[in-house]
């Protein structure tokens, strides 16, 4: 949408300029009148064409991060709380974002209130900002009048969820470093290195042992076929990625992260914390329990988890206790269900559920702290290997020859 730069005089006649966006000049004269500014000039503002942002426009590739969604939703809260009007809150929110996904889907939205359609139907045509569970706080939020404490609520889960991602994400950095920096390592050693002193044992006609072969026979497999090796990986990222965008590849892949050890762990946690506080939230606003697992199933964010949650959904429609379908899904310890049964048996569901949350958010802080603890002694293991096969492979032929030398 273009910028339009204006001058105008406000109600006590004073000069008034700035910028503002608009389909055209006759509804940026329309906005400025709503604003109580009688316009003056109105010219289009010529703005340079950047190729990066144009590509990423073209090929929808603009995102919007969790802290955005995040700050959206607390000045949406604020604002309506306030007894702003949503039009003027939206409108004002649009002054001070610069993710052109944003803007443009709000917008969009403004155009489809203006048009007479609610929040939540024009929130639900833009499913790349907001998510099912998102929609559907918004539209209970509109059927009970309650709509600051919809905006309220889903603050408050976009953040605890904000701040379990970064603490996975910032327990993973110090390993996935050690990784790629060996990675690195071994690929320079296996091209530049060995390739060097390979010549030097071929010239002086050394007896190698089976650790320098190991290296040798791995630098010249490396120099020979890099170029298949690399095309390869390639070949193997692009499979990989089309696959898990199947239903089918993305179910198995879903289901395989939460098996690996130490880290399926936690990231299984992670989910039940965030079932559990969905279904809080969603509860406690007065969705129903089948209509919550429904919305949940789409927004939880793991095929195999929402493939047992669309299992306890359809166990409450043929009229099952909830206790007794969760307990079928096996995704829950035995302590969780119990208090499962409790909240189902007085009636407090809502809490409980935010107790289970709380308890696995627990459990999941834990486990970040001690993940790097947990996996140090593995990379020390799996270093300590590499540089001992290395230096053996690279020394003992040349203490070999020091000691031919010294004869």
């Amino acid at each position: 949408m273009p910028s339009y730069e204006f001058k105008g005089r406000g109600n006590n006649g004073q000069l008034i300029d700035g910028e503002i966006e608009g389909a055209n000049s006759t509804a940026v004269a329309g906005l400025l009148m709503d604003r109580g500014v009688i316009p003056i000039s109105i010219i289009e503002k010529q703005v340079s064409i950047d190729i990066f942002e144009a590509f990423k426009e073209r090929f929808n590739l603009h995102k919007i991060s969790i802290e955005e969604l995040l700050m959206f939703t607390r000045q949406m809260s604020a604002l309506i709380k306030s007894g702003i009007p949503i039009t003027r809150a939206i409108s004002g929110i649009l002054e001070s974002i610069e993710n052109p996904l944003m803007i443009k889907s709000l917008h969009d939205i403004l155009e489809q209130l203006e048009s007479g359609r609610s929040l939540s139907i024009a929130f639900a045509r833009h499913p790349r900002v907001f998510s099912n569970l998102y929609i559907s706080m918004i539209q209970v939020g509109e059927d009970t009048g309650r709509l600051e404490e919809s905006f309220s609520l889903m603050g408050g889960y976009i953040d605890r969820n904000r701040r379990i991602t970064q603490n996975i994400k910032t327990a993973l950095r110090y390993p996935t470093t050690v990784i790629i920096a060996i990675a690195i390592a071994m690929t320079i050693v296996n091209l530049f290195v060995i390739p060097k002193f390979a010549s030097f044992f071929e010239a002086n006609k050394l007896e190698l042992p089976w650790q320098t072969l190991l290296l040798l026979n791995t630098s010249n497999f490396f120099v020979e076929y890099w170029m298949f090796l690399l095309g390869g990986l390639i070949g193997a990222f692009v499979g990989f990625k089309r696959y898990i965008n199947t239903i089918d590849g993305r179910y198995k892949w879903h289901k395989f992260i939460l098996d690996v050890p130490i880290i399926g762990e936690i990231l299984h946690r992670s989910f039940m914390a965030r079932f559990a506080r969905s279904f809080s939230m969603a509860y406690s606003a007065g969705v129903p329990i089948v209509q919550a697992m429904g919305v949940i199933s789409r927004s939880i964010g793991n095929d195999f988890i929402s493939s047992h949650v669309n299992g306890m959904r359809e166990g409450i429609e043929r009229g099952e206790a909830l206790t007794r379908t969760a307990q079928q899904t096996g995704m829950f310890t035995p302590v969780v269900m119990q208090m499962f049964a409790v909240g189902e048996e007085a009636g407090n569901l809502d809490e409980m559920m935010s107790f289970i949350a709380d308890f696995y958010e627990e459990e999941v802080d834990y486990d970040v702290k001690t993940l790097s603890d947990r996996i140090e002694p593995l990379i020390y293991v799996v270093v300590g290997a590499m540089v001992l096969v290395l230096a053996l492979g690279i020394f003992v032929p040349m203490w070999d020859l020091a000691q031919l030398a010294g004869r």
